[in-house]
């Protein structure tokens, strides 16, 4: 799997800055998934639960507040009031 560059930030600071192969979240729209490539786009992020695919292909799921999710050709940024991964 490609991977992309992706951070994730709460008021607290950076949650994660790195290397992601697939962010998936639920939009304003419906729920959604970012790979490498993704055309850019800003949407709104609903409270949920999602997950992160790291570029060594490892997954783990999060629980996400609400927030803004961007993608553009360098760089996907999700700005959440809370991100905390869930440990499994």
């Amino acid at each position: 799997m490609k991977s992309y560059h992706l951070i994730i930030s709460t008021p607290e600071g950076n949650v994660f800055d790195g290397e992601a192969g697939l962010l998936a979240v639920r939009g304003s729209e419906g729920d959604l998934a970012v790979l490498a490539g993704h055309i850019p786009f800003i949407t709104a992020v609903k409270e949920c639960e999602g997950s992160v695919v790291f570029a060594d292909n490892s997954e783990k799921r999060a629980k996400i507040g609400g927030g803004i999710l961007t993608v553009n050709k360098d760089v996907t940024t999700l700005l959440s009031s809370s991100f905390e991964f869930i440990e499994q």
